[in-house]
C-alpha cells in the first residue's frame, strides 16, 4: 500500500470555508502537514524544476499516523433486513446476467453472520448456482446445480430453504437458451440437521457480509425477491409491483431512484436499501427489447444494476485535520504537504476569491471535471524505463497502475471488460499530483492535466499577471454569475469534459461580452452528468462515434444521474467550434510539431497577436512532446459552427505519421483517408474571433501549447503571443520584459 497519501472532502473553497483532509499513513510517528502554493509541477531537470511557495507559517499541524484502507467492490445493503425474523421456510429469486461466471464464487443474495457462520448465501460459481446454508456449528451445507452459466446470458435463479421438510434447493433457468448448451437445472439436498439460516443480519445483494465485503458479483442483477414458504414453481416468480406473489417478504425494484444510491422495496415491509461503491444504474435489463432507448420512458426495461468487484465511490476515511482558508489567502492553486518518516505527498486544492467578489481581472478555470474523469487512469505504460525516469527526476512516485485499491478512471474498463462510467473525487487521486508523469516523453516532460496546467500557473507568476481561480464544479454549481464581470477567462490545456451547466455558463460569458482564452486542445468535447444526490460524482456514457477507450452498450446511452443523452457535445449540436471557434480534429502520440503563421495574420485586426514575434514558425520547442502543436489538435470549421468572422492566424504542419483524424469525421473511404484529406484534418488552428457585445475568443487548438511557455526563461514566441493576448483582452497595461 502507499505509505502516505490523502484526499479531501472538496476540491475548492473560498476564504472562511473549511476543507477536510483524510489521510492514511503506515508510520508510527505523527504526520506533519503544511500549506504551500503550487507554482510549477514539472520535475524535468532540463527546466526550472518544481516550484512551491512555502506557506507553513500560515498553516501547519501534526496528527497521529493511522492506516485507513480502501475496499473496492459494489453491492447493496438492506439494513432493515434484520427485521426479517424469525425466518421459517423461504424462497429467494433474482434475474442475473453474470459477466465473469468463470471467476470464482460470487454472491447474488445473502443474509450472513460470519462470526457465527449462520445464514444463507446464493452464489454464482463456475459450476452454476450454489446455495450455502449455515448450521450454527461452523459447518456450511452446500447444494449446486452443476450447470455452468454463459457469460452475459440472462438467467432466472432461485433457491429455497425448508426447515420443516429438511431440504434445500437451488436452480437456474436460461431466459434465452442456446442450442447444444445445457445451462439450466436444479440441485436438491436433504438436511438431517437443524438449520441456522436465520442470521438476523442485514440483507446484502451482490456481495456477502464479512469485514470487508467478499464474493463481489460481476454482472447485472434485477428484481431480487424473498418470499415466505417454499414455492412449487420458483422459476415462474416475477416482480410485478401491482401484483406481488403471495407471501412476499421483500421485492427490490431497481428501476426506481435511478439518480441516486437508494433502492426501493415494493414489498409490504418497505425494506429500503442503499448501494455501496456506485454500481452502474440505468442498465438495460432482461425485458429490454430495443423499442425504447430512454430509461425514463420505460423504467422497467432498465431494472438491472451492473455490479463490479472493482467499483469505488467514497473511501469513507475519517478526517485527520481541517484547514480553514484564511481571509488573507489569495485565490490560487495550493497544496497540503504531508510528511512522515521519509515519506511525502502533496494534495492539491483550489482557493477561490471571496464569494461574490473578484480580486483580479483574469480568472483561470481549473478543469476539475477533466481531472476527475481521468482520476487514476491505469494506462499500462509503467515499465522499468518509466520508473527510472520517475526516480531520477524526483517525480510523483505513485502510479495508479500499481494501486488498484483507489479505483479506476472512466478511461479504464472493469475486470469484466465493461466500461467505467462513474468517477468520484472522494478517494486519493494519484494522477492529480504535482510532478505526475503521464508519459515517458522522449522530447519533453510527459505531463498532462493538472501537472501540465502548472506550466500556465508558473507563466502567470513570471509575467506578473494577477488572477483568480475557480473550478468546473464551482461553475456548474453557480453558473454565469460566478464568472460574469471578469475581463478574461483562461482555460488550461485540456478542458474536455463539461456538464450542460458549465458549458452554458461559458457560452453565456462569451455571448455577454467576455473574452475567452482557450489554451488547449480537445476541449468541450464530452458531456458529463452530476446529481445533487451524489456530490462529488461524475457520470459519462461513451456513445456513438468518438475517440473513446470503451463503448456504451446499445440502449445504455442516457445518463442515470440526469437522464440526458450522453456522448459528444457535437452530437447534441453543441460542437466546440460554436464556443471556441475550433474543435477536436486529430490525435497522435504524445509528440508536438509547430505552427506556421498564415497570410491572414498580417491583418491589422489580428496582427497585434504577433507583436515582437519574429518569423513565421511558432512553437518549434517545448516541454510537452517537443512542440506547441501536438498530441490532440483542434481545427476551425464553419460547417461545425466556427463564426465567419474567425481568423486562423496560424496552423500547424508536418505532424508525425501516427496522427489520424477523429472518428466522427470519417464518413467513407474516399472522403477522409487520402493524404490530401488527412493533411487538411490533421492540424491545429490558432484562431481569433469576435463575439457579440464586444467579446472575443483566442484559441490555440493544441493540448501541448502551454508546454512551450517555459522555454528560455519564458522568453519565447509562444510566451509572447499569450502575453499579447491576455494583456489586450484584460487591459492589463503590462510591458513585455523578455530579452
Amino acid at each position: 500500500m502507499i505509505p502516505l497519501t490523502a484526499y479531501t472532502d472538496r476540491l475548492s473553497g473560498a476564504p472562511g470555508e473549511r476543507i477536510a483532509f483524510k489521510v492514511t499513513s503506515v508510520g508510527t510517528e505523527p504526520v506533519h502537514a503544511s500549506l504551500a502554493r503550487i507554482r510549477r509541477g514539472d520535475p524535468n531537470p532540463a527546466g526550472p524544476g518544481m516550484k512551491f511557495e512555502d506557506l507553513s507559517a500560515a498553516f501547519s499541524t501534526s496528527f497521529p499516523s493511522r492506516v485507513q484502507r480502501s475496499f473496492p467492490g459494489s453491492y447493496a445493503v438492506v439494513e432493515g433486513g434484520v427485521s426479517l425474523s424469525p425466518l421459517g421456510a423461504i424462497t429467494m429469486t433474482a434475474l442475473i446476467q453474470p459477466t465473469m461466471p468463470e471467476a470464482g464464487e460470487r454472491c447474488v443474495l445473502s443474509r450472513w453472520d460470519e462470526d457465527s457462520r449462520t445464514g444463507f448465501a446464493l452464489l454464482s460459481t463456475p459450476d452454476g448456482m450454489v446455495l450455502e446454508v449455515g448450521t450454527g456449528s461452523g459447518e456450511i451445507v452446500r447444494v449446486a446445480t452443476a450447470r455452468p452459466m454463459r457469460s452475459r446470458g440472462w438467467y432466472r435463479v432461485w433457491a429455497s430453504i425448508d426447515p420443516a421438510g429438511k431440504s434445500i434447493r437451488v436452480g437456474q433457468k436460461a431466459l434465452h437458451p442456446e442450442a447444444g448448451v445445457v445451462d439450466g437445472g436444479e440441485g436438491w439436498a436433504p438436511l438431517d440437521r437443524s438449520l441456522a439460516h436465520d442470521a438476523r443480519r442485514p440483507v446484502w445483494i451482490a456481495a456477502q457480509q464479512a469485514s470487508p465485503a467478499r464474493r463481489h458479483f460481476n454482472g447485472k442483477i434485477e428484481d431480487p425477491m424473498i418470499v415466505a414458504g417454499v414455492v412449487t414453481d420458483p422459476a415462474s416468480l416475477a416482480l410485478d409491483p401491482a401484483r406481488l406473489p403471495a407471501g412476499t417478504l421483500a421485492a427490490w425494484d431497481f428501476s426506481r431512484g435511478m439518480d441516486g444510491i437508494d433502492i426501493d422495496d415494493v414489498g409490504p415491509g418497505g425494506l429500503r436499501g442503499r448501494l455501496v461503491n456506485l454500481p452502474a444504474r440505468a442498465m438495460k435489463g432482461s425485458t429490454w427489447t430495443g423499442a425504447e432507448r430512454r430509461w425514463m420512458d420505460a423504467p422497467r426495461h432498465y431494472a438491472a444494476i451492473h455490479f463490479h468487484d472493482d467499483d469505488l465511490h467514497d473511501c469513507g476515511w475519517q478526517t485527520d485535520f481541517v484547514f480553514e482558508i484564511p481571509a488573507t489567502l489569495r485565490s490560487g492553486v495550493y497544496g497540503m504537504r504531508l510528511a512522515c518518516e521519509g515519506h511525502a505527498d502533496i494534495v492539491p486544492f483550489f482557493v477561490r476569491p471571496p464569494r461574490g467578489k473578484r480580486t483580479a481581472d483574469v480568472v483561470y478555470l481549473a478543469s476539475t471535471f477533466t481531472y476527475q474523469v481521468y482520476f487514476n487512469f491505469a494506462r499500462g505504460n509503467v515499465d522499468e524505463s518509466y520508473r527510472d525516469r520517475v526516480g531520477s527526476w524526483g517525480a510523483a512516485p505513485h502510479n495508479p497502475q500499481d494501486y488498484p485499491e483507489f479505483g479506476l478512471s472512466t478511461y479504464n474498463r472493469h475486470a469484466d471488460r465493461s466500461g467505467v462510467c462513474y468517477s468520484s473525487r472522494l478517494r486519493p487521486a494519484l494522477t492529480m499530483r504535482p510532478g505526475f508523469l503521464t508519459f515517458e516523453d522522449a522530447r519533453g516532460s510527459g505531463l498532462r492535466h493538472f501537472s501540465a496546467d502548472t506550466h500556465l500557473l508558473d507563466w502567470f507568476e513570471t509575467m506578473g499577471i494577477v488572477y483568480d481561480v475557480v473550478t468546473d464544479e464551482d461553475l456548474d454549481d453557480e453558473g454565469l454569475d460566478l464568472i460574469q464581470g471578469y475581463k478574461t477567462l483562461v482555460t488550461g490545456t485540456h478542458p474536455e469534459y463539461h456538464t450542460l451547466g458549465s458549458l452554458d455558463a461559458l457560452q453565456g460569458y462569451v455571448d455577454g461580452g467576455g473574452k475567452l482564452a482557450y489554451l488547449g486542445g480537445n476541449g468541450f468535447y464530452w458531456r458529463v452528468a452530476r446529481s445533487p444526490k451524489l456530490p462529488g460524482v461524475l457520470e459519462i456514457r461513451r456513445v456513438e462515434t468518438a475517440i473513446r477507450t470503451w463503448a456504451a452498450e446499445p440502449g445504455e446511452y442516457h445518463h442515470a444521474l440526469d437522464g440526458a443523452y450522453g456522448g459528444l457535445w457535437r452530437h447534441a449540436d453543441r460542437p466546440p467550434q460554436k464556443l471556441a471557434g475550433v474543435g477536436f480534429s486529430a490525435q497522435g502520440m504524445f509528440e508536438g510539431s509547430y505552427y506556421r503563421r498564415t497570410p491572414a495574420a498580417t491583418d491589422p485586426r489580428v496582427s497585434w497577436i504577433f507583436d515582437g514575434v519574429k518569423g513565421d514558425i511558432v512553437g518549434d520547442h517545448g516541454f510537452s512532446g517537443g512542440g506547441a502543436a501536438g498530441f490532440e489538435l483542434d481545427r476551425a470549421d464553419i460547417r461545425l459552427g466556427t463564426p465567419r468572422n474567425a481568423v486562423v492566424v496560424a496552423s500547424s504542419e508536418k505532424h508525425q505519421s501516427h496522427f489520424v483524424p477523429v472518428p466522427e469525421d470519417i464518413l467513407g473511404l474516399y472522403s477522409t483517408v487520402t493524404d490530401e484529406i488527412k493533411e487538411r484534418l490533421v492540424r491545429a488552428d490558432m484562431t481569433y474571433m469576435d463575439t457579440p457585445n464586444g467579446g472575443a475568443v483566442f484559441s490555440t487548438g493544441s493540448i501541448t501549447f502551454c508546454g512551450s511557455l517555459p522555454g528560455n526563461g519564458h522568453d519565447n514566441d509562444v510566451s509572447r503571443i499569450l502575453f499579447n493576448v491576455l494583456n489586450r483582452f484584460a487591459g492589463l497595461g503590462l510591458t513585455w520584459k523578455g530579452r
